[in-house]
């Protein structure tokens, strides 16, 4: 049976994306050919359905809620890279927090209007994701649209706590910011790049709480100064200025500062010296074509730039190439290794030309007089087939290869595709000729007088991946002192992803309390210390080098040992919430209906 015409309202002066229908009792039937006749009827013209999309854009951009949230979208991407106005992160969450607060989002789509303020956040901020190809742009704009749907999630979630159980913003506001972080930490391989903590990563004495209970520790305390002040500014309602609620604002502030303070007091004692690393930054910007010259210039680029770092400081003891740039691949064969039926190669070439470049490896080391840790394509050669890993080789002085650490957290998209094994037309959609292979351990190796952990690229942008590797270690007896990150950021072209992957890496020494060293493509090369402190950084897309005399911290790290345990418990919080908040609309609809 259809309904007639007047059973569909516009909403008014909206998007006009959405309807709402009168109840079914208030309809009458109609035949087809008689609905077709009204729809004819009442079907606007072309120049007054532009009209109206137009109204209903200019209506949207004045709905209130949409005004409001953009100010905490442009609050949050001032206090981030490339601007880095950092002290306006600590206010930055209000304006969310303040609509959460009203017994009525002001607007006729209110959550829309957060979703449209969330996305134009995450599409600025993200933006370098576009950078390595256009293709790539696709997923900039489907992370984009993803992130975009949680703010609403908790904007609506702090509102079923404060209607259901009377909690007000100050309580529920720092546990689902830090449930949203903790969903983008693992939500589709994870992407944690952007957090509100990270806005504080030049600011040694806020950011030492990390080591307690990771990043997301630093972000609650964040999140609940910003909630502070959203509890005590008026709203619609109550017209009143509250100066309790400021209380958290100032206790967050404390505790955060204080805990820096002390914990930024040392023992000289916890501390002994550490190798000295020279770490190699070359500018070559990456691309997706395939120039055969190209090697070569690479490889004569970290040689010369090597040989410059050892002049300088004669007396550094290991170099680092960045991932990737030793530009010849680190060649292994099974017992079974064949060439494919169709190739016009055979096994015996394949042998000569792995010999070559293992000669080539020991060649460089023995012309640096130094032992190495180079970032590397591995390929494994079977019957026909290749796999190849993103890997970080060590090279002793004379040329004799040790360890190879193989990559573990893979880039989805940028390294592999998923489903591609099943079906591998899905590569012939992307920029990708092919996949990577995830590597299955962590790995370590004694280096003068301590122990050094390799990762690669963006593994440092998770803490979970860096901690679970660290603990791992631990487990088998094999605990770093130094942590070596080997990237290649030279897709980004110089652009604010530099400065937030190093953010990241900034973090990480904090969490595991433990000195990292990142020899990047591009930029930012950097000598972190555990306290975070960037002791020295890389040029922005530019050549140079970074001769680092790394200090080894006994200290020990609760984060280590218990993980993300708070930011685990307001996730858990917060899915209760969602439950809860999904059972009181199906019990109100299922009241509406009877």
């Amino acid at each position: 049976m259809l309904r007639c015409a007047a059973c569909i309202e516009p909403f008014g002066a909206t998007f006009g994306i959405y309807s709402r229908r009168r109840p079914a009792y208030l309809c009458r039937p109609m035949n087809r050919s008689a609905a077709n006749a009204v729809a004819k009827e009442t079907a606007p013209s072309p120049q007054a359905s532009r009209a109206s999309w137009g109204m209903r854009l200019c209506t949207f951009a004045a709905d209130r809620t949409l005004q409001i949230a953009l100010v905490g979208s442009l609050l949050l991407f001032a206090s981030l890279p490339p601007l880095g106005m950092s002290l306006l992160a600590w206010i930055a969450p209000v304006p969310w927090f303040w609509l959460a607060r009203q017994r009525e989002l002001p607007g006729p789509r209110p959550y829309l209007a957060l979703d449209v303020a969330g996305l134009a956040f995450w599409l600025a901020v993200n933006h370098w994701l576009c950078m390595p190809h256009w293709a790539t742009s696709f997923g900039w704009i489907a992370l984009c649209i993803y992130h975009a749907v949680l703010p609403p999630i908790v904007v609506g979630l702090a509102r079923v706590a404060r209607s259901r159980f009377g909690l007000n913003i100050v309580v529920t506001g720092p546990v689902l910011w830090v449930a949203f972080d903790e969903a983008r930490a693992y939500l589709f391989t994870g992407f944690s790049m952007a957090s509100l903590c990270h806005s504080q990563y030049r600011v040694p004495t806020v950011i030492q709480f990390a080591d307690v209970c990771g990043e997301f520790g630093v972000t609650f305390f964040m999140a609940l100064f910003a909630a502070g002040i959203a509890q005590a500014l008026p709203t619609r309602d109550d017209r009143r200025f509250r100066f309790a609620p400021l209380l958290a604002s100032v206790a967050a502030l404390c505790t955060l500062l204080g805990y820096g303070t002390v914990r930024l007091q040392h023992d000289p004692n916890n501390f002994a010296p550490g190798p000295k690393i020279a770490l190699i930054q070359g500018s070559i910007d990456s691309e997706f074509k395939y120039d055969p010259t190209k090697p070569k210039l690479i490889y004569d680029h970290y040689v010369e730039l090597s040989r410059q770092a050892l002049a300088a400081d004669p007396s550094m003891q290991l170099v680092v190439w960045p991932e990737t740039m030793f530009p010849f691949p680190w060649m292994l064969f099974r017992d079974d290794a064949a060439p494919a039926a169709d190739a016009d190669y055979t096994l015996a070439d394949m042998r000569e030309r792995s010999e070559n470049f293992r000669n080539l490896v020991a060649a460089t080391a023995r012309s640096l007089d130094r032992p190495l840790l180079l970032g590397i394509s591995t390929t494994i050669v079977g019957p026909g087939i290749f796999e190849g890993y993103n890997s970080a080789l060590f090279v002793d002085r004379t040329g004799e290869a040790g360890l190879r650490y193989d990559k573990q957290h893979r880039v989805i998209f940028g390294e592999y595709v998923p489903l591609a094994k099943a079906f591998p037309f899905l590569y012939k959609l992307t920029p990708l000729t092919g996949g990577t292979e995830a590597g299955t351990e962590a790995k370590s190796f004694e280096f003068a007088g301590a122990r050094l952990s390799p990762s690669i690229c963006y593994e440092t942008a998770l803490a979970r991946v860096i901690r679970r590797q660290v603990a791992e270690l631990r487990d088998r007896g094999e605990e770093p002192d130094v942590l070596v990150n080997v990237t290649n950021d030279g897709w980004f072209w110089g652009s604010s992803e530099l400065d937030l992957h190093l953010a990241c890496a900034v973090f990480r020494a904090v969490e595991m309390r433990k000195p990292l060293v990142v020899a990047a493509n591009t930029g930012f090369s950097a000598h972190i210390d555990s306290d975070g402190r960037i002791l020295a950084q890389g040029p922005r897309q530019a050549t140079g080098f970074i001769n680092a005399a790394t200090q080894i911290d006994r200290r020990r790290s609760p984060y280590l040992a218990y993980g993300d345990w708070l930011a685990q418990a307001c996730f858990f919080a917060a899915v209760c919430l969602g439950i809860i908040g999904l059972y009181d609309r199906r019990r109100l609809a299922k009241a509406g209906a009877s």
